[in-house]
């Protein structure tokens, strides 16, 4: 922009209109506008954010002095000097941006000339108004305040926009815009053109120059976010949650051909592992589709159906089913080193541990059913919840079999029968918000497991729509960090970095088919299932049910080195009950919600874990 204002068209033809009759005076009026500097120092606390500026030193005659200001970005120091300090300071935020950024023409840079009797010796200059209005008053980042578009076009002088593809049905329109800059493309959609265009302006932006435009850049006046002892921020970077949310969707893309007769999906979630946080080396680990959960004329005395075909549980079993796939190979020593887990020599309670370094990310295209939801999508607009003391918030809720949409639980026991169930009565499953935050507790590995490694959490979890940062901390993990207590080590409330993507999901108003697939690392192909039976469209058993994953279990427990109890002479049910530690972090999860009154974890009839292996 060099300075000059943008006009939009209307304002120029307006003017046009009103000058029609003095062209030369318009023409002159021009050429006699110069470009205005702009202060660096505001443009690089645009960028980043709660820069501190430190005067190095000060030499020279009192009456002449010339200041030496320095400035840490990123870990680099840079050096600004000037006969004021903020003429040194602006200098070093110069220095600064032209490190990381290719500005147009240099004119943006120049700097301020001092005004008439300036008082070099003065500290008031080292007190800047767009430094204040970066950080909110609890200490959040702000969003920038000028749009995408406006900034991109601002910062940097090769920039095209085309529109690539269109996409969708009529009715459901999905433009696809790409952006060029500097010979980097990024891609952005949206259900308009300008929509998309900020899409892939917010992706640059995130790309090249680390700013964010996520709803967790929102200062929260009601409840600030809190923050953990790891991170000055719950935000994943943008740029981390646009890759988390590309995977997803291409792997789907990919696994889906050759039965694009279930590509139909209202809700769509998966896994991605890193590795020392390379996202360039990425894995997706599970994809999956579905919002329904098993009819209860369906259930299974054996373990053979799946409860909850809901996506974001389906990729967390199919994480699962990775796992034990990860240590069956810790029982061969020539694949032993192929594993993500290693032999923990400090927790003889845990025979196996994570490699450090490794990371889980869920992915979901929207907020997880029941308490990250119960809000109004207009509540976005401002970022505040205006009524956080409603009984509502926070409230335990159960997806009901068959349908969609969650209901508060009842004040009772919590306890579900199975004639109960047989005779009648629907059967309850918690919501997608409430097992996220049991995962955040007692992990994400299952109870089988949590006799063999130590609890795994996730890192960071990004939604492709309806992140509101409030609502979506509290659902997982924010409603009972005041109240949970007596977990035994390693167990631990768990944060996740919270992020959403630039290209938002579109809303889908179309009725929820009764299916969904699930994928996992390793599969040669997707596998069906019918989400009212809980098995397959061909009525097979499920690779990722309750049996399957026993099974796995009793094989680990026979030939995983470092195994003190081999023998499985209990059911189901009873040999989870055995693995203390496990169960302590869960009753006491249940105990945290019900000492904030939030209602009692319904739990499915027992009968359903009472099966043994087979012989």
């Amino acid at each position: 922009m060099n300075g000059y204002n943008r006009k939009s068209p209307s304002k120029r033809r307006y003017e046009g209109s009103k000058y029609s009759s003095t062209p030369k005076k318009k023409a002159r009026a021009s050429k006699e506008r110069i470009p205005q500097p702009k202060n660096t120092v505001a443009m690089l606390n645009e960028l980043r954010h709660g820069l501190v500026y430190k005067l190095e030193s000060q030499t020279g005659p009192v009456h002449a002095p010339l200041f030496t200001i320095s400035v840490e970005v990123d870990g680099q120091k840079y050096i600004g000097q000037g006969r004021s300090k903020k003429i040194a300071r602006i200098e070093a935020a110069a220095t600064a941006l032209r490190s990381f950024i290719q500005f147009k023409d240099g004119a943006v840079l120049t700097p301020l000339k001092p005004a008439c009797n300036l008082d070099f010796t003065s500290d008031e200059h080292l007190d800047n108004d767009s430094n204040k209005s970066a950080i909110s008053g609890d200490g959040q980042k702000k969003v920038p305040d000028k749009g995408p578009v406006m900034l991109l076009y601002e910062l940097f002088n090769d920039v095209h926009f085309d529109c690539s593809t269109v996409d969708g049905a009529q009715n459901n329109c999905r433009f696809k815009m790409t952006v060029t800059v500097n010979n980097n493309k990024f891609d952005g959609t949206g259900p308009s053109k300008k929509l998309a265009k900020n899409a892939a302006a917010k992706a640059a932006l995130a790309s090249l120059c680390n700013i964010s435009y996520s709803p967790m850049m929102h200062p929260q006046k009601a409840l600030p976010l809190p923050l953990d002892d790891k991170t000055t921020s719950m935000e994943l970077p943008q740029i981390h949650a646009d890759i988390i949310g590309r995977l997803v969707l291409e792997k789907f893309m990919e696994v889906i051909k050759g039965q694009e007769s279930y590509s139909r999906r209202k809700v769509l979630a998966g896994i991605v592992m890193t590795e020392n946080m390379n996202f360039s080396e990425a894995k997706v680990i599970s994809v999956s589709t579905g919002t329904k959960c098993v009819s209860g004329e369906h259930m299974s005395i054996n373990g053979t159906v799946l409860n909850d075909s809901h996506a974001e549980i389906v990729s967390r079993r199919c994480l699962m089913k990775y796992l034990y796939a990860q240590l069956d190979l810790q029982c061969n020593q020539t694949t032993a080193n192929q594993s993500i887990f290693v032999r923990n020599q400090e927790n003889a309670q845990y025979p196996y541990k994570l490699k450090t370094g490794v990371h889980f990310h869920l992915y979901i295209n929207t907020a997880p059913c029941g308490d990250a939801r119960i809000f109004s999508p207009h509540e976005n607009d401002s970022g505040i919840d205006k009524h956080p003391n409603r009984k509502a918030r926070g409230q335990l809720r159960t997806k009901i079999e068959s349908g969609e949409g969650t209901i508060p639980v009842k004040s009772s026991d919590g306890i579900q029968t199975w004639d109960g169930v047989l005779e009648g009565q629907r059967l309850l499953t918690m919501s997608c918000s409430d097992k996220i935050a049991r995962w955040n507790i007692v992990g994400i590995q299952g109870s089988l497991l949590a006799s063999i490694v130590e609890p795994i959490y996730l890192h960071s979890i990004v939604l492709g729509s309806l992140l509101h940062p409030e609502h979506m901390y509290r659902a997982v993990c924010g409603r009972i960090e005041k109240s949970i207590q007596g977990l035994p080590p390693p167990y631990h409330l768990n944060k996740p970095r919270l992020a959403q993507v630039t290209s938002s999901e579109p809303r889908n108003q179309a009725k929820a088919p009764n299916f969904g697939i699930n994928w996992t690392l390793g599969d040669t192909e997707v596998e069906v299932v019918n989400s009212l039976t809980g098995k397959t469209v061909n009525n097979q058993i499920s690779r990722i049910t309750k049996q399957m994953f026993y099974r796995k279990y009793g094989n680990l427990m026979k030939n995983l080195p470092g195994i003190n109890e081999r023998k499985l002479t209990t059911d189901y049910g009873q040999t989870k009950a055995k693995i203390k530690d496990y169960q302590i972090a869960k009753r006491e999860l249940f105990a945290a919600f019900r000492r904030e009154d939030l209602g009692n974890w319904l739990k499915k009839p027992q009968e359903q874990d009472e099966f043994a292996l087979p012989e």
